[in-house]
């Protein structure tokens, strides 16, 4: 088999930041790296399950989100995958720039009742904005 192309990237040199990772049939991948690979800092579950939930509401119903065709965690914890369509990497450093403060704003966290999430327990809204916080301060600088 071959080896996919996230798993080709060499994770020891991978920093926190945005990565377009692949573009194939008109789809861009985005890596947004919350953590830096290996470090022994991971997102918790809960927070990680919280941004999911705030950020993939708030980009599915931007200006871009016509353009948005997947937005969810890396397994092993470290950020999220953000898969685009007709978006270059600066747009869409530009729409998270201006999507995570509008996640950061919201007062609950959308589809989080039991009818609509299938662990509904499991979310840490204070978490999930520190680390969306600190992420933001990543793209800033970029």
């Amino acid at each position: 088999m071959q080896t996919i192309p996230s798993f080709q990237k060499d994770h020891d040199k991978l920093q926190k930041g945005l990565y377009a990772m692949t573009d194939a049939n008109g789809i861009t991948t985005f890596d947004l790296r919350f953590k830096t690979p290996n470090a022994g800092d991971y997102i918790t579950p809960k927070a990680l399950h919280t941004i999911e939930h705030l950020l993939a509401t708030v980009l599915r119903n931007g200006r871009c989100g016509d353009k948005i065709v997947y937005f969810g965690p890396m397994g092993c914890r470290t950020g999220f995958y953000l898969l685009t369509v007709q978006l270059s990497r600066e747009e869409v450093l530009a729409l998270l720039k201006e999507s995570i403060p509008a996640a950061l704003a919201m007062d609950t966290v959308p589809g989080s009742t039991r009818k609509e999430c299938g662990n509904y327990l499991e979310h840490d809204p204070e978490g999930a904005k520190k680390e969306l916080a600190a992420y933001l301060t990543v793209l800033e600088a970029l």
